[in-house]
């Protein structure tokens, strides 16, 4: 059986990936499948930068608006989902496309990562997310890094869910989360594409990117999240461009100082992102060169 061919769009965040994936899409009868990490939350729209209604009914999207903010969604679960869509979009015919900037969601999709999928410890879990609420995760990394230094080396330590997860496998098992980690084949031929920018631009592209976010409410966003009830301990209100509020809730830094950590928070995350990608096997190109793109499906 001839196995389909999934392109993949990656790079870091603000690069241009969505409108490129979108005109790609277009021309070749694609269908996205998310692999963004934020994304999957409903309700987060503004500040994980999801595409528009408009870009939704352009081009089909898939593994948006998954969960609520403070429901789990496992790596496990993610690359699984995305499997069956991939799986489902080539029996429709169509081009499978995987665009996104969270690498652990790329990795496990390219690698063939199998991943263990224990069922949820709540005692546990409630301990480390009383932790993480306590010291902000630097506690849990570190034991992290004890247990799984492998698997630490692999996260960063602001990313609290992901070191939940390894350190819940790790303390429930017995062993090392990435030993438990094993490859399969893959069930697809990728074809990746790496978005790149010159880093001036691209701090300019995501400063820009913050800016509008504010405009288009971001902060009433946040307010709404809060009025009903989801706290800062929660994964999803962890991430950039809702953390950073916490301290103008708690009436100890102004909105202008709120906005300057973000930016300053997504360029760290964007130099992250770039020590991902390297990893992979892929065309390295600049953002807007669609006949790299063309020429990465051939």
């Amino acid at each position: 059986m001839t196995k389909p061919t999934v392109l993949f769009i990656i790079g870091q965040t603000a690069v241009g990936k969505s409108a490129l994936a979108l005109n790609v899409a277009a021309q070749h009868n694609g269908e996205i499948i998310s692999a963004d990490s934020r994304q999957i939350y409903r309700q987060m729209d503004i500040g994980t930068a999801k595409p528009t209604h408009a870009e939704l009914a352009q081009v089909p999207h898939h593994l948006i608006d998954v969960v609520a903010p403070d429901q789990v969604f496992t790596l496990a679960q993610y690359r699984d989902a995305a499997l069956t869509q991939i799986a489902a979009i080539a029996a429709r015919g169509c081009l499978p496309m995987v665009v996104g900037g969270t690498g652990q969601y790329v990795a496990a999709l390219l690698e063939g990562w199998s991943i263990p999928e224990l069922p949820p410890n709540e005692p546990l879990r409630a301990e480390l997310a009383a932790r993480a609420a306590r010291d902000g995760g630097a506690d849990l990394y570190a034991q992290l890094q004890a247990l799984d230094p492998v698997a630490a080396a692999s996260i960063h330590a602001t990313n609290v869910r992901r070191v939940m997860r390894a350190l819940e496998v790790c303390l429930i098992t017995g062993q090392p989360f990435s030993q438990l980690r094993q490859v399969q084949e893959l069930t697809f031929v990728p074809r990746v594409v790496w978005l790149t920018s010159d880093t001036p631009a691209l701090y300019a592209r995501i400063d820009q990117r913050v800016d509008v976010m504010m405009q288009a409410g971001l902060l009433a966003e946040v307010e709404s999240l809060r009025a009903v009830g989801y706290g800062w301990e929660l994964p999803a209100m962890s991430g950039i461009g809702y953390r950073e509020f916490m301290p103008y809730f708690a009436g100890d830094a102004t909105l202008a100082a709120v906005v300057e950590r973000i930016k300053f928070d997504t360029h760290a995350f964007a130099r992250r992102q770039a020590t991902w990608f390297r990893r992979f096997n892929s065309h390295q190109m600049h953002a807007g060169d669609i006949s790299g793109v063309v020429a990465a499906m051939s």
